[in-house]
């Protein structure tokens, strides 16, 4: 080989040596090196079994949450299997069988509590989330920890570092952890987190009336003869009148209501103070019959979360719905048949609201002081003293030294000479 091509061969390896030294030293600095069995781009998991999911178990710091499928619907284990809000559950399933990953770090599980997933941590921010998702059978079918929050710029926001990812983790994958641009701000360890939301929603208030603490007998009771007439006080006592601003919020009593939570058998039994329970009736001019049974809390029951004016709430529902529409005379058939269709869509609406707010039955549910002060008033809250009228003022009495006018109340008629007995002719004028 001539001592050219040598020096030629020479210098090449000396480049790529250079080259290779410097990939290295880059791949070092710009930290761990991306041998993990997924990559920026690829989804967390090569084929999430969503449709086979029947159980999560959901465990933090502060606690567990158990979402079980009974029939095709998601319950909550720890509520006695009270409806889960099944729009957050799906897509928690979802969100994890779509999720992308934007970054991979290689790190075994040891490296787990630099990421926020301490399973032996008490902290909150220091243990994340792990939920394990099994089959109907009980076989574990996946797992997962979502960690800490990973924060974004300093100047992305004139708030400061805001949250733009999380760190996550897939128990079988033990190549590394992920960072992912998904929060998960639904997912929670909270039971309370994952109720249904739904409760009754009295429309169109007719009556309703409260008993005593204690008693069966009637406190009060409201009523309307119109949906937009004003309540009247049965039994409103002369001088009293009703207190406006105190009963005009019943009219839209638990509108958009939310419970604090739902209390199982076995707790109601435990916290209820029954010296102080209460009945309520809400009639609607739908037909709808409420019957809620209002329980206070025993001082010092209840979880720390529970503020201590809670009250339980049993509740009840029927409907006395109309199964035709009255129909007048001489009604037209075109206008008749339009009348038709809305009123059974209408009876189709009722319906359904009747049978999802009668699946309350049996249930606790535990409110809070807010959602019942419209409802649990004081007769005397209700009312207060009638305004006298104002009396008509006298007419003022006449001057000193002057008489006052007498009212003439019979016309008089003017007198001619013939009607007046001896009154003489006007003599007649002369002729010049």
């Amino acid at each position: 080989m001539k001592k050219k091509q040598v020096l030629t061969l020479s210098a090449i390896a000396i480049v790529l040596g250079s080259a290779l030294v410097i990939v290295k030293q880059t791949q070092k600095n710009s930290g761990p090196a991306a041998i993990t069995s997924r990559a920026a781009g690829d989804t967390l998991f090569a084929s999430f079994p969503a449709t086979e999911i029947a159980n999560i178990e959901i465990t933090g710091a502060d606690g567990s949450v158990t979402l079980v499928k009974k029939d095709g619907k998601w319950t909550v284990a720890q509520r006695e299997n009270y409806p889960a809000n099944s729009v957050n559950v799906n897509e928690f399933i979802r969100t994890l069988a779509e999720l992308k990953i934007t970054r991979s770090l290689e790190a075994g599980p040891s490296f787990a509590p630099r990421f926020g997933m301490d399973e032996a941590s008490t902290k909150p921010e220091d243990r994340g989330l792990t939920a394990t998702f099994k089959d109907a059978s009980g076989k574990e079918l996946a797992k997962v920890s979502l960690g800490k929050n990973i924060e974004g710029s300093q100047d992305a926001s004139p708030m400061g570092a805001m949250p733009v990812g999380r760190y996550i983790r897939n128990h079988a994958d033990e190549s590394g952890f992920y960072a992912v641009n998904e929060m998960f701000f639904s997912v929670s360890a909270d039971v309370t987190r994952w109720l249904a939301e739904e409760f009754i929603a009295p429309d169109k208030i007719k009556s309703v009336s409260l008993s005593q603490k204690g008693s069966e007998a009637v406190a009060w009771k409201l009523v309307r003869d119109a949906e937009n007439a004003e309540f009247r006080l049965e039994g409103l006592k002369l001088g009293e009148a009703l207190s406006s601003e105190n009963v005009a919020p019943i009219k839209s009593l638990f509108s958009f209501a939310r419970f604090e939570d739902v209390v199982t058998t076995a707790a109601a039994g435990e916290r209820a103070d029954a010296a102080g329970k209460r009945n309520a009736i809400i009639e609607t001019f739908d037909g709808f019959i409420y019957k809620l049974t209002i329980t206070p809390l025993k001082p010092g029951t209840g979880p720390a979360s529970s503020a201590p004016d809670n009250q339980l709430v049993t509740v009840s529902v029927s409907a006395n719905l109309p199964t035709e529409r009255v129909k007048p005379e001489g009604e037209k058939p075109e206008e008749a048949k339009a009348k038709d269709e809305k009123f059974a869509a209408r009876l189709k609406a009722l319906n359904e609201k009747l049978t999802k707010e009668q699946s309350l039955a049996g249930r606790t549910f535990e409110l809070s002081k807010n959602t019942l002060d419209a409802l649990l008033k004081e007769r005397e809250t209700l009312v207060k003293k009638a305004e006298p009228t104002p009396a008509q003022s006298p007419a003022p009495a006449p001057a000193p030294g002057t008489k006052a006018l007498e009212a003439v109340t019979q016309p008089i008629e003017a007198p001619t000479a013939k009607g007046i007995k001896g009154a003489k002719k006007p003599a007649k004028r002369e002729k010049r």
